[in-house]
């Protein structure tokens, strides 16, 4: 099977670690996997903020980038969500490829038939599980599944977890006071759980409730999900 990374311009401007750890974890589990040099964004800012016409070719280009891989991985259910709801919409033919474009956590899952990937974290753990993976992807319990076979996790339940953390991309620009008070009330179920790490398959999200943990001293980091599925006994992060 042919496999491309799509990092997303989020994780490829600010959180590259998160991408060398889906390429650890992939070929740790057996799988080689290429970046294509040509990726650039999925056109999902640019779709939400009225600006179709260069959404189109941004979906243009990711067609002609990544059709010839059979399936398509990447840290973003966000971006996972744009491509397979938005661009069979704006660009019908991408269809195929569309469907081929898979979050890490269902990629995992549902492709490869694992949940048990050899990872060990010995923290204590609690998973938000952003909008667009629960309300687009439908994701469901496959990032729980990994997670509670990471060998020396201590895996811990977040209060109201669908509660969403209020960004929303521009929605935290346009709608700060709002976007802050929703952020507000997920660092507090965030600390009611005692974690030490706060995990998401979205870095954006992450982003925004780790501003808040650290501006509150919360002592809570967050991390990816695909750090905490390739992290190992040996070099445990």
């Amino acid at each position: 099977m042919k496999i491309a990374l799509f990092l997303t311009c989020v994780n490829d401007t600010m959180y590259p670690e998160t991408g060398k750890a889906m390429v650890r974890l992939l070929r740790r589990l057996g799988h080689d996997v290429e970046f294509p040099p040509g990726q650039t964004c999925c056109g999902q800012m640019h779709l939400n903020t009225g600006y179709r016409t260069q959404a189109k070719h941004l979906v243009k280009g990711f067609s002609e980038t990544f059709d010839a891989y059979d399936a398509v991985v990447t840290p973003s259910a966000s971006c996972a969500a744009m491509i397979r709801d938005w661009h069979p919409r704006l660009a019908p033919r991408t269809a195929g490829l569309a469907s081929r474009v898979h979050e890490l956590t269902e990629f995992l899952v549902d492709v490869l038939g694992v949940t048990d990937v050899g990872a060990y974290y010995p923290h204590r753990v609690t998973y938000h599980p952003t909008c667009h993976s629960l309300r687009m992807l439908h994701v469901g319990d496959r990032p729980l599944k990994l997670l509670r076979e990471v060998r020396g996790i201590d895996l811990v339940d977040l209060p109201d977890a669908t509660q969403c953390c209020g960004f929303g991309g521009t929605f935290a620009l346009k709608n700060s006071e709002v976007s802050a008070a929703m952020c507000a009330d997920k660092v507090t179920a965030v600390r009611e759980t005692g974690a030490e790490t706060l995990c998401a398959a979205d870095n954006s999200c992450l982003m925004h409730i780790g501003g808040a943990l650290s501006r509150t001293r919360a002592g809570v980091r967050t991390v990816h999900l695909a750090e905490i599925l390739a992290s190992t006994e040996e070099d445990p992060s």
